[in-house]
Formats: structure tokens, sequence, C-alpha cells
């Protein structure tokens, strides 16, 4: 992998391995191996990944959490829901160094599917790291930081907004204000950077890097989204700063993207 997170083909990079997972991390992924397995078994599951900063190898204890991709056999129901909850608080509940677990449940038919090439296909082939099973990266392509992979991946920012606002509203506590605020930071400099990829010519998905490249053709909005990117890593319960993400920040960069790139092709 080279300085801009493509390989020497200029196909982007895998970006995490289970040789980066620190020392302090290492029982965690051990013990999500063994509960995936032993609760969704080889019937149900097909194969399971880690993304984030733990395979990147720049998790924080205390602070980082447990990320997980499922691939299950078939869509998933509403029992393979309450099982992955069941294993997400199993396991934040064992490890004081991570900050809570999600769990991603996804059919192998969507993940490898044409409509979900450039966006679940994406996500899997280079930001997930083999787990458990056999990795479905294998019959996916190889990606380049092209403006196709932009719209795919994060053309569909203006359906999130209303979404957004309205959990805002009826968020009830400083918790949910928090995993509100860090979930739509994370997804705005993510946006942000997928907007100037492809003049940038690579990939990263660490969140300081991302804004401070978007703000190099964005000088205008660089401070917002470096608050983004800070609030992505330590979420606030501040009124003013998710107004500013969800109302104006937010509004501008879905305006933008879709300038620069399109719309999403739309889902059923």
């Amino acid at each position: 992998m080279n300085a801009r997170g493509l390989d020497h083909d200029g196909t982007i990079a895998r970006e995490g391995a289970l040789n980066r997972v620190s020392a302090v991390f290492a029982p965690v992924v051990d013990a999500a191996r063994i509960r995936i397995s032993g609760t969704f078994g080889d019937a149900r599951l097909h194969s399971a990944y880690l993304y984030g900063s733990i395979p990147r190898g720049t998790a924080v204890p205390g602070v980082s959490d447990l990320d997980l991709q499922l691939a299950l056999h078939h869509e998933p129901t509403d029992a393979d829901r309450a099982d992955a909850k069941a294993v997400e608080a199993a396991l934040d509940r064992a490890f004081a160094q991570i900050d809570g677990v999600g769990i991603l449940l996804t059919s192998t038919r969507v993940l490898l599917s044409d409509l979900e090439r450039h966006d679940a296909g994406f996500f899997l082939a280079c930001l997930c790291t083999p787990l458990l099973g056999a990795d479905l990266a294998e019959g996916l392509p190889r990606y380049r930081p092209t403006a196709l992979l932009a719209r795919e991946t994060n053309g569909d920012l203006a359906l999130l907004l209303p979404r957004w606002r309205a959990r805002a509203t009826e968020a009830a506590t400083d918790a949910d204000r928090r995993a509100l605020c860090r979930g739509v930071a994370r997804r705005l400099v993510r946006t942000g950077f997928t907007l100037i990829m492809p003049r940038w010519g690579g990939w990263t998905s660490d969140l300081n890097e991302s804004a401070e490249l978007f703000g190099r053709y964005y000088p205008e909005r660089v401070e917002q989204m470096r608050t983004a990117a800070a609030t992505g890593r330590a979420p606030s319960t501040d009124p003013a700063v998710l107004s500013m993400l969800i109302d104006d920040l937010g509004p501008w960069l879905a305006a933008e993207y879709t300038a620069a790139h399109g719309e999403k092709a739309p889902r059923s």
C-alpha cells in the first residue's frame, strides 16, 4: 500500500489485517470470533469480518468501538437481528477496552449483487478484514477511486438528512444524542472525503486525514469538517454541534455531492 492507500496497480488496497490488531484488542477479537461462530453456526453464517479502527491498528482503548460485518446465507431475519444484539451486548459488557459493539447483517446475495457492487461490495472487499469463513472479496472486482465509486458509496446523503432530524427530535438521553452525533459526524466526514476522492486519487478511512484532504478543495468548509472529524471520535451532546452537522454542513454537502457525482442508484 502506498501513501494514498493504493496497491501497485493503482487499485484501492484492503486497509485492515488481523496482524494489525493491537495486543490490547486481541482478546476482544478472539471472543468475537468464538461468540459469533457459536451463535450463528455454519447453517446461518457464511463469513464474518472486522472493520474500523481495530483491524486498522489505530483503535484507542476505552474509546474505540468494535465493528463487525456478518455475511449470512439468507436474508437477515428478526431472529438473526436479536441474536446479533445479544452478541453485541455480551461483548460490550465483557471488555472495558471497547466502547460499544456494532454488527451489520447482510446476505451474501446482496453483498455480491450488481446493484451493490460499488457500495456494499466495495465496503466488504476494501474496508473489511476476514475473521471467519471464506472471503467473499474473492468474487468481487478490484476498485479504483473513481466518480462511480464516489456516487455509489455516498451519493444518498440527501435521503439521510430527514431521518437524522427526526432522530435528533426523538433523542431522549445523552447516550442517544452521543450515538446520533457520532454516526452523523462520521458519515459526513466520509462523504466529504469521497466527494474529493477522484480528484485526490486515493483512499483513506482516517477521519483527520479525510477532513484535511477535503479542506484542500473546500477551504471555506474545512473548520466544519474538522469539527465533524473530532465529533466522530469524541461525540458531543451539544445541540449546536448536531445542528451544524445536520442543518448546515449536511445540506450543503448533499447538494455539492449531487452536483459533482450525481445520485446513487435507487434501492428498492
